[in-house]
Formats: structure tokens, sequence, C-alpha cells
């Protein structure tokens, strides 16, 4: 008798490793629906940059008056933890707990971190919008309140996303750690995706105590998904704990060395540091941008975040499917950084001509850039780092990337605001923006200079490896005797 049932879980099986992204991820230790689940923490993460980098930014400059310089100070604050994401993945791939477990201490004290933050910022936002009782308050509290808030969902951000996904690379094989962990990008970029929608759903009728409303939820939110996601994920082992405590622990003066002693570590690292300073500054820009040289809505400007996640989503696949048969990850950064510029460029040519249309397509290209950039960087890092440094290479990937980002944000609405004070009344105002994207473009080109000769030295690797493989493939073929 024909069993159907076998059949189609074999076919369902089939399926899912042939069109489903990073299936083949998945052992019998290690299921693919306990990925998924570990990935929610990347979730929350997206949720964080949506609120902050979008919906909040946007609000805060256009509808409550905040200064674009002092907005995008409150947005660089988190810069202050970005250079301990280093230290934070050494101290996590070293720590030593009653139970042997190390990195889950990590993400629950950067979720806590998360919750406060979003805890403080309603309070900031009544007092800033001057809602109900809070008309009379004065605006440096809610300011202080504003950048506490920052700081801490942001230092929240910083400590989840690297030991999250350090633990995500000690739950896989070696070989599938650049996989897992672009699949954890995705799921960050699907969270903005997601995020964006929502936020720009609930508000459509934007009022004060509506936002407050969206960030208490995105409070709740935000512990729950990170509770589903540590769920067992890390085995208690008490043996690990004693093996740890008499174990030599290296100090992190060292273990910096030995990872900056990888072959181009420190060229891709700038590489990193140049790029993310390229298409970070746009963050704090790009909503107001919208809302007034084009005239888009609160709503719709939130809406651009989901246009842009899908971009990255977009780059990010690409790059994984290439980078998993072999490709070379400096030449995709180079490719990722090349598609930025004409982003950039339609940006800025839109509020010229071309309107809506072609700022959405600059948004979408600088999506596809970012996808693109950001997984070949990423996948270069962790290659290039040694096995036992995995935390360590990850939070000097996630520390430079950050750093860069928030100097990007702070330096972008601090030069918009001196072009405005400079330009008076009736002049473009367009202009401040413009010169903050051409300011883009040129780190991007300065980045691709950069790169090139990690690029070059990939190719030659290729054609060495390529070459070894034909002569293995020449000598063991069979020779017939005559």
């Amino acid at each position: 008798m024909f069993d159907y049932r076998s059949f189609a879980l074999r076919k369902i099986s089939s399926f899912g490793m042939k069109y489903l992204p990073f299936a083949d991820i998945a052992t019998d230790d290690v299921s693919l629906s306990r990925l998924v689940r570990l990935s929610l923490f990347q979730v929350t993460v997206g949720m964080a940059l949506v609120l902050l980098v979008g919906t909040l930014n946007r609000v805060m400059i256009v509808e409550l008056a905040v200064p674009a310089s002092l907005v995008a100070g409150m947005l660089a604050l988190p810069l202050v933890f970005a250079p301990f994401r280093t230290l934070i993945g050494h101290r996590s791939d070293m720590n030593v707990s009653a139970l042997g477990l190390r990195r889950i201490p990590f993400i629950w004290k950067g979720t806590l971190y998360q919750f406060g933050g979003f805890a403080i910022m309603p309070f900031a936002l009544l007092v800033l919008s001057g809602y109900g009782e809070a008309v009379d308050a004065p605006r440096w509290i809610g300011y202080s309140s504003a950048a506490l808030a920052f700081l801490l969902v942001g230092a929240g951000v910083h400590m989840v996303q690297t030991v999250g996904l350090a633990l995500a690379t000690d739950l896989v094989r070696e070989k599938d750690q650049p996989k897992v962990v672009g699949m954890m990008y995705v799921m960050l970029l699907l969270g903005m995706l997601v995020s964006a929608l929502v936020f720009g759903v609930l508000l459509e009728d934007y009022s004060p105590g509506r936002l407050i409303q969206v960030i208490q939820g995105a409070a709740v939110v935000t512990v729950l998904l990170n509770m589903i996601a540590m769920w067992k994920q890390e085995v208690r082992d008490r043996a690990r704990a004693q093996a740890m405590k008499v174990q030599r622990q290296v100090a992190f003066s060292e273990a910096w060395q030995g990872l900056m002693a990888s072959p181009g570590m420190l060229r891709m690292l700038i590489v990193i540091g140049l790029g993310t300073f390229g298409f970070g500054m746009a963050d704090v820009l790009l909503e107001p941008y919208g809302g007034q040289a084009l005239g888009l809505s609160v709503a719709e400007t939130t809406k651009l975040t989901a246009l842009f996640a899908f971009g990255a989503l977009s780059g990010f696949a690409t790059a994984s499917r290439i980078l998993s048969a072999g490709g070379s990850p400096p030449r995709m950064g180079f490719i990722g950084a090349v598609i930025g510029i004409p982003g950039f460029a339609a940006i800025i040519i839109s509020s010229l001509a071309g309107g809506i249309p072609l700022f959405l397509l600059g948004v979408l290209l600088i999506g596809i850039g970012t996808g693109l950039f950001g997984h070949a960087t990423l996948t270069a890092t962790i290659r290039a780092a040694p096995s036992e440094r995995t935390g360590l290479a990850l939070g000097a990937w996630g520390a430079v990337q950050a750093t860069a980002a928030g100097i990007g944000v702070a330096l972008a609405g601090i030069i918009r605001d001196l072009l405005v004070g400079w330009q008076g009344d009736g002049i473009d105002s367009q202009l401040p923006y413009t010169v903050v994207f051409m300011i883009e473009i040129l780190f991007l080109v300065v980045a691709l200079i950069v790169i090139t000769p990690l690029l070059m030295k990939s190719g030659k690797a290729n054609q060495n490896t390529t070459r070894r493989a034909r002569m293995t493939k020449t000598s063991k073929t069979p020779v017939e005797v005559p």
C-alpha cells in the first residue's frame, strides 16, 4: 500500500532544503525551528532600530521641532557602548558561571536594558510634546530623559545582538557559522520590515498618546520574544563551569592582538568602518527628507524603513547564496558599495526631478547595497578569525560597524543643522540633505579603494585553489598502461 504520509513528508523536506534559505544549517542536534526561535532576538533588535531611527527620529525633528543635531546626538549615544562590543564578546567567550552558562546571562541583561529604555521613553515624549499634564514641565527634563532612554535601548541592543550571534555560532558546525550569522541578520531585516509596516499602520492617525502606546507595546513584545528566543538554547553544564575555572583566562589585550594578527583583518575592519559610515549617515535624514522635500506623512516615512529592509533582505539573500557557493566576500562587499552610489544619487535627484518614485528607487538600492556589503564583511570577518575567538570577532565587527554608524548619524544631523543656520530663511531647504548624501557617496568611493587589495588577494587565492583542484583531479586520473 502506498504511504502518502511518508511521500508528503519527503516532498516537504526536499522542498525545504531546496527553496528555504539556510535550511541546510539544521542538523539532528540543532533543528531549523530551534535556530528560527533563537533568531527572535534579532526581531526585537530590528523593532528597536525601526522605532529609534525611523519613527522617533522623524517625530522628534518634524512634529516636536527638536533640532536635528540634538536628535542625531541622542541616536548616536549608543556609540558610547559600541566599542565595548568587543569586550562583551570576549567576556562571553570566557564567562564562568555556576551552571556553565556563557551567553544567556548577557542576553538577559541586554533585554532588561532594552525594556528599561522603552519604559522611560514615553515620559520623555510626554514632556517634549507638552501632552496632557506635562505641558508645564521643563524641556530639559524631556531632553535628558530621552537621552537616557536612547542610551539604555542602544546598550541593550549591542549586548543582545553581539552575544546572541555568538550563541548562534556555538550551536552549529564551524563551516556553517557564516550561514547561521547570515540567517540571523535576515531575521533582523524581517523584524525591521514587519515592525515598520505595523508601526506605519498603528500611526496612521498620529497623536502623542498613540505613539506612547506603540512604545509601551514594543517594550512588552521585546521581553516576551527574547525570553522565547533564550528558552533552552544553552545547556547547563557544571562540568564546563569547573573546567573554565581551572582553565587559563586569556586577557582581552592578548586575545585582541591574536585577532589583529589574522591576515587582512585590520584592513577589513577599516573597510567596514568606511562603508558603514557611507551607508549610515542617511539613517537620521531619510525620513525628515521625505517629509520636508517630498511631503510624505509620518506613516509613509515610517514605511520607508520597510522598503529599505526589503532591499537589504534581498541583498542578504543574494549574498548568502553566492557566498555559500564559494563566492568571494571582498568581491561581494565591493559590489554592495558600488550599488549604494547610484542609490544616493537617485535620492539627490528625486527632489529636482523624478519625485517620489525615484526617491523610493534610491532607498531600495541603498537597502540592497547595505545587505550585500553587510553580509560580505561579516562573512569575511568570521572566516579570518580563529575558531575559539568567534565572540571576539563578532564583537569587533559590531563595534566598528556601530561606531561608524553612530558617528555618521551624529555628523549628519550636525551638518544639516549648520547648513540650515548658515542658509537662513528663503533658501533651498533641500541643500543640507544633498550635501550629506554627497558625503556618503564620497565615503563609499573611499571604501572601494581600500577594499581593492583584498579583492585582488581573494582573486589570486581563488585562482590558486582552482589550479590545485585541477592538478589533484589530473593526478587521480587513471593512466592506461599499454
